[in-house]
């Protein structure tokens, strides 16, 4: 499709506007759906006694609108409306900006409360338009500064009108007419403009299945091709990995030793594998991986771990090169921040086969980098990669087994239709010696209490984490920022103790300094965003703060969580919230992620299955997976019959289909 500058309305101010919440094609925009809908049904003001009720009126503008102004930059604009009740008056705060939209008979819908004695609206919200005696359903964009609901729904309308017939189905035909589908635009139409409920629950079902199908025909498609041509490397040593498994200075789990009993299989058979390794945080996955490709080392290959961050690839080659440091294999880190010349030699050693086990970040699968004989593959927090990332290190070598992890429990129901061109091992049970961390909701009222526990900590010479779910100020939330806390926090404990802040906008280098001076307790107190929730390894950090924690899901909650208790000290977890304490409870009373990932995904669905941002192959637009997971089981059996079917083999929409996996 087209730029969007050749939607009509949408001009050189309002184009950067749209790529700042994710729009960057008409595509883009015609799928930016409705996060929510507003019914409109007018009220009548006569029958209202209760000053909290919420009121809808509609009628014209009776008056030139008059702005206020106030000390500290907040305004309110005062007009008077006149309604089928009668004229009222309207008194809006922070939308002086509405004065050049309001002329006298611009047609208005105003929502707010009604104050019958002072026949005034204190409005809410004020929507352009009016209504009739039916019901108005109204769609609600997510939005960002500058850029209004009128500017957003009239551009996606401006699209459907002028490109709606170049809207490319990913439904195939004998699908669209076997379930009785709409047609795309249509379905589009309706999802943006609702006529009515009936209506738009049939348009949102065919969107969403068509969002389903087409990620279940990818990964079906991926299974497919694994199992065309599976015949990986078979291994065979008479060196036993026992003898070094004893020598261990802990204990394996039972779940550690099944899972690398599955793998060693897998490694040892013709089958080229293909396993999700998934565990709890803190279950001790990286010693199960580390394991393996020790047992591919004994067996002659290399192996290689990808890690989304330098401080995640660090950390693994730092425990990788403790636990094997006395046996004779040679193991190097290459990350984008390491010297040309470095890099240069490392890579010379990696295809002359002197490099045993290669840790590092995207840095691996760059065209400059060649191996001897790449038996084995790890990719580490593995839904952070995309399809094309994890597949480009999965082909450096010829046919390498491959392994991937993940620290996020998903219910095992859904990890075999989501995950379903792999295998699945999981890992439950905690090593000995570790402590259940205990978690503890407070009130802001309770503020002092939290600083207290954190003196305690500090006292003791352990370190904090404090999260805020904001780097910066923003109006349209009432939510703690991180510079907001760091200057709140330097008043309380400033004088005693280094605190410092680190966040996603930041550069690596800088993150990694940072980060390295709290792992040595040069900084006792790291304000953060939730950029520390995976993998970084701080053993004397034994307390997280978290503020506003209504505002992340629990999985969420429980990877932050995950970052305090690494050793055999007990450590503390507190929620501070002030509202949804209830569903926070689940926090108090379990450790165990599985069940918490159950409970999540019951009460919000698959989008906090990977964290707060998704960034991997379950970002859905329209679907939902808890909700509607009998549509993606639909959708799973259709994609595969449709991938089977040979009379389909050379559709456009297949082929269509199939290359969008190459640049997923």
């Amino acid at each position: 499709m087209d730029k969007l500058s050749k939607v009509k309305g949408i001009g050189p101010k309002t184009e950067p506007l749209l790529n700042k919440i994710g729009i960057f094609t008409i595509d883009d925009l015609v799928t930016h759906y409705p996060f929510r809908y507003d019914v409109l049904k007018r009220t009548d003001l006569k029958t209202v006694t209760d000053l909290e009720q919420k009121v809808v009126v509609d009628g014209k503008v009776e008056s030139i609108p008059l702005v206020i102004r106030f000390k500290g930059g907040t305004n309110k604009l005062n007009f008077r409306l006149s309604t089928v009740n009668g004229i009222v008056g309207v008194s809006i705060f922070g939308r002086a900006f509405l004065k050049q939209s309001l002329p006298i008979g611009e047609k208005v819908i105003v929502i707010g409360k009604y104050d019958p004695n002072k026949n005034i609206v204190n409005a809410s919200d004020i929507k352009f338009g009016n209504l009739t005696n039916q019901e108005r359903i109204e769609s609600v964009y997510h939005t960002t500064s500058g850029l209004t609901q009128k500017v957003i729904s009239s551009a996606i309308n401006n699209a459907l009108v002028s490109y709606g017939n170049e809207i490319v189905d990913s439904i195939p035909k004998h699908l669209i007419e076997k379930y009785n589908f709409l047609n795309k635009k249509t379905a589009l139409n309706i999802v943006h403009n609702p006529p009515n409920y009936d209506k738009l629950k049939e348009a949102s079902i065919r969107l969403k299945y068509e969002e389903l199908f087409e990620f279940m025909f990818k990964i079906n498609y991926l299974r497919a091709e694994n199992n065309k041509d599976n015949i990986g490397i078979k291994r065979h040593t008479e060196k036993k990995i026992d003898t070094f498994i004893k020598k261990l200075p802990f204990e394996l789990t039972e779940d550690q030793s099944k899972a690398l009993e599955e793998i060693i299989n897998d490694l040892n058979s013709e089958r080229r594998m293909n396993r999700l390794l998934q565990g709890d945080v803190g279950s001790g996955k990286t010693i199960v991986a580390i394991l393996a490709m020790y047992y591919n080392f004994l067996c002659g290959y290399q192996s290689a771990l990808m890690a989304p961050t330098e401080i995640l690839a660090t950390q693994h080659y730092n425990n990788i090169k403790e636990l094997l440091g006395k046996e004779k294999i040679n193991i190097e880190l290459l990350t984008g921040s390491i010297t040309k010349k470095e890099k240069q030699s490392i890579y010379n050693e990696l295809k002359e086969g002197k490099v045993n086990i290669i840790i590092g970040t995207h840095a691996l699968i760059q065209e400059d980098v060649e191996y001897n004989n790449l038996g084995l593959v790890v990719t580490d927090e593995q839904h952070r990669f995309g399809v094309n990332q994890r597949s480009n290190l999965k082909n450096k070598g010829i046919k390498p087994d491959v392994l991937y992890m993940s620290a996020t429990p998903i219910p095992r129901t859904y990890a075999l239709t989501i995950y379903g061109d792999m295998d699945v091992s999981i890992i439950k049970q905690m090593p000995k010696g570790r402590i259940p961390v205990k978690t503890k909701v407070f009130t802001t009222k309770e503020m002092n209490d939290v600083y207290n526990l954190m003196k305690e900590e500090l006292k003791e010479s352990h370190q904090v984490y404090v999260i805020a779910p904001l780097i910066e100020e923003n109006d349209d939330l009432d939510l703690t920022n991180i510079y907001t806390l760091r200057d709140k926090i330097n008043l309380i404990f400033g004088n005693k103790y280094k605190i410092d802040i680190v966040h996603g906008k930041m550069k690596a280098k800088e993150k990694e300094l940072i980060m390295e001076e709290f792992k040595q307790n040069i900084v006792n107190i790291l304000i953060s965003t939730t950029v520390i929730e995976v993998g970084v390894d701080v053993p004397n950090a034994t307390m997280m703060v978290i503020f506003d924690a209504n505002r992340f899901g629990l999985s969420t909650l429980h990877q932050l969580r995950g970052r305090v208790g690494r050793n055999s000290l007990e450590s503390k977890c507190l929620l501070i919230s002030d509202s949804d304490t209830k569903r926070l409870e689940i926090m108090e009373n379990t450790t165990d992620g599985f069940v918490i990932s159950e409970e999540d995904f019951k009460l919000r669905g698959s989008g906090d299955l990977f964290g707060t941002k998704q960034s991997g192959d379950m970002t859905f637009k329209m679907a939902n997976l808890k909700n509607d997971y009998k549509i993606l089981v639909q959708a799973k059996i259709d994609s595969d019959d449709y991938l089977k079917n040979e009379c389909y083999d050379k559709e456009e929409l297949k082929k269509r289909l199939i290359a969008t996996i190459k640049i997923d």
